[in-house]
């Protein structure tokens, strides 16, 4: 076979390192761009955090600033968005944690922050209460037979048998399990639904209105609760329909699984990385001044990169003073990128800032790729995990985007203000007579809005709104 020799030109797309920080910084959350910064802090030496009140010295290396820009913006009557701020005005986040030289305090902290778990409450329940070493050994049974929803996974029998004593007898087992279902939180170890809200309403005062209607609704007529009839309901119970409809919005106040409320995750606190504030009839657009520490290059370290020295210092120098420049050119990006795709969904979004949910314009994220001038991916990226404070609440920047759905006038309508719609109509609907799918669409279309009945019900599910059928309710 004869061998022979191409040539073939093509072109492939290869990410620089630098590409590839700028975008690993970009769809990072707030959370986890403080944590990068930190863990950049420590391992690059020229790359120093900037204290509150320290300024600048005047012989530093012109090289080492960077110009971050754009932490303000304005959104006037046009789409553009002038920037007036710099990023050199922002103030440094908040100080790292203490932390004790032994390090004591840290293991508290961490033992501290651990979540609580179910069974761990309830053992320092048991702890707290006297019982003999024989009740103990049973309600240890009992616990560990206990689901993360607080119910029984075994029965007194099953535990009387696992326990292979045979001085034990049922009634003392059930005499622990008595007292165990007085452990908080109320509704504990029982073995299912019924007994869940049973000793929930037994646990409360006897002055409870409704209590005893609702005990007896628990008991026997659990199944039919959601499509119950009261006036059904109040014949079979002998008693009136405003009594019925008083014990069934008690029961529907209990809690079906008592045991989630302990052990939860502990709670997520958002960082907005924009605030949105009207000032003077205009809506400005700031970035959170926290979200990310004023970085400069130590000034003593970049001096050594011209001075005499052995050439793997002057490497090591030189290597870390273009990393830590990198890292704060990344940054200054990330900020300015932000900035602006908030800045563009401000000014598409001012009707909803004014008017409410209702007043949600359709936006997709092409439409905002194309007036900065960037990719789609690049959008997404940015709007991921990215907070925006507003006069209206704190939102995903995500929030803002949602389909469009056409109307009667030949424009258009987001998804977001349909679902306004459909809440506010079956808010103000007549509970004897509440709005069907059907309905929903015939008043919808009234306002304008042309919308199938499998997409208004599909809006109600996402609303977490029930159907017509188990809406009902006679008073």
């Amino acid at each position: 076979m004869k061998q022979s020799l191409q040539l073939k030109m093509g072109q492939s797309l290869a990410l620089t390192p630098q590409l590839q920080q700028a975008i690993k910084l970009l769809q990072l959350s707030t959370l986890d761009l403080q944590q990068a910064i930190e863990e950049t802090l420590e391992s690059n030496p020229l790359l120093e955090r900037e204290e509150e009140g320290e300024a600048q010295s005047e012989n530093q290396d012109s090289q080492s600033d960077v110009d971050f820009t754009a932490a303000t913006a304005e959104v006037n009557s046009s789409d553009e968005l002038p920037v007036d701020t710099r990023w050199e005005d922002l103030m440094p986040s908040s100080a790292p944690p203490l932390s004790s030289p032994d390090g004591e305090m840290g293991q508290f902290a961490d033992r501290d922050a651990e979540p609580e778990t179910l069974h761990d409450q309830l053992h320092w329940q048991l702890n707290l209460t006297r019982f003999s070493a024989t009740d103990h050994m049973i309600a240890t049974a009992f616990i560990d037979a206990v689901d993360a929803n607080g119910r029984l996974t075994q029965t007194p029998e099953e535990i009387l048998e696992a326990l292979r004593d045979p001085e034990l007898e049922l009634d003392e087992v059930l005499a622990v399990l008595h007292r165990l279902q007085h452990f908080e939180p109320t509704g504990i170890f029982a073995s299912d639904l019924r007994e869940c809200l049973l000793l929930q309403l037994r646990q409360m005062d006897e002055e409870t209105p409704h209590r005893n209607t609702a005990g007896a609704i628990a008991n026997r007529h659990l199944e039919s609760i959601a499509t119950a009839d009261p006036r059904q309901l109040s014949r079979r119970l002998r008693t009136t329909p405003e009594d019925v409809v008083g014990a069934l919005n008690l029961i529907r106040s209990l809690d079906p699984t008592p045991g989630t409320s302990v052990g939860e995750s502990t709670t997520e606190y958002i960082i907005p990385d924009v605030f949105v504030m009207r000032k003077e009839g205009h809506w400005r657009v700031e970035l959170n001044p926290d979200i990310a520490p004023k970085l400069r290059i130590n000034a003593l370290y970049s001096e050594l990169v011209g001075q005499s020295g052995s050439a793997s210092d002057k490497t090591f120098v030189r290597e870390n003073l273009q990393e830590a420049k990198f890292f704060m050119t990344s940054l200054h990006n990330r900020n300015e990128t932000l900035l602006k795709v908030a800045s563009k969904i401000v000014a598409h979004q001012r009707e909803f800032l004014e008017l409410g949910e209702e007043a949600m314009k359709p936006l997709i994220l092409a439409d905002i790729a194309e007036q900065i001038n960037m990719h789609e991916s690049t959008v997404s990226r940015a709007t991921t995990r990215k907070y925006m404070h507003t006069p209206r609440g704190i939102y995903e920047l995500k929030f803002f985007f949602s389909s469009h759905v056409a109307t009667t006038e030949g424009g258009e309508r987001s998804s977001t203000a349909i679902k306004a719609l459909i809440k506010k109509l079956v808010q103000a609907e007549d509970a004897k007579k509440p709005l069907s799918d059907n309905k929903l669409c015939v008043l919808l279309e009234e306002q304008g809005v042309i919308v199938a009945r499998r997409t208004v019900a599909k809006y109600r599910e996402q609303l977490n709104i029930s159907p017509s059928n188990e809406r009902r309710r006679l008073l």
